[in-house]
Parts: C-alpha cells; structure tokens; sequence
C-alpha cells in the first residue's frame, strides 16, 4: 500500500495519504503577532489549502483535534470555527488546553479527512 506525502521536511511531513485517507500535521499561524481569531483563521486557510492539495476539502473532515494555549480564547476560537466549518458536516471534534512548542501560537489544529 502507497503512502504519500506532501510537504516533506526533515522533522514532519505537512500531509500523508493513504488508502483515501489524509493526515494533517498540525497546523499553527505563521503570523503569530494576531489574537485567537486572527491566528485561527489563517489555521483554517492552511487546513483548507493542504485539503485541496491533498483531494480533499473541509466537507470530508473525519476528526479534528484542536489545542489551544489558554481556555480563555476557547469562545473567540468557536467563533471562527463556527463560521468556517460546513454546515451539516461538522466532524467529531476534540479540543483541549495545552502548552504549544511556540508560545507564540495560540493555537494548533491536526485533521484527519477522507479524499473525494
């Protein structure tokens, strides 16, 4: 079985496919000087763009796991979130406080989508 990444560095690959299955690194903001909305909204633009590349897009998510540096910024997330996400096709969705390799970043989001 083929396995295909996308994006491949040195320490992560940005993508893996396999078997009409795509795996998303997580994502952080590359501009970090933004609050929670601004850094998920460029987030939610790498997700869509890497989904796209991939054969995918955000109506095929499978689970999404979403961390984030302080709960305070939980509702300003679910805001973009809310308005990002496709109606009717809201994945399984975990998200949980945690400390981020980059203080900077607020938050970081890894999907998992089905190819179309």
């Amino acid at each position: 079985m083929e396995i295909k990444r996308l994006h491949v560095g040195k320490r992560l690959s940005e993508v893996a496919i396999h078997n009409g299955t795509v795996y998303l690194a997580g994502q952080i903001a590359e501009n970090t000087a933004g609050g929670i909305q601004e850094q998920t909204r460029e987030v939610l633009g790498h997700v869509d763009r890497l989904l796209a590349e991939a054969g995918s897009d955000k109506t095929c998510i499978l689970s999404t796991q979403i961390y984030i540096s302080d709960m305070a910024n939980f509702s300003g997330m679910n805001e973009v979130w809310d308005a990002w996400v496709a109606n009717g096709h809201t994945p399984p969705r975990a998200t949980v406080e945690a400390k981020l390799a980059n203080p900077a970043c607020l938050v970081e989001i890894v999907v998992a989508a089905a190819q179309r």
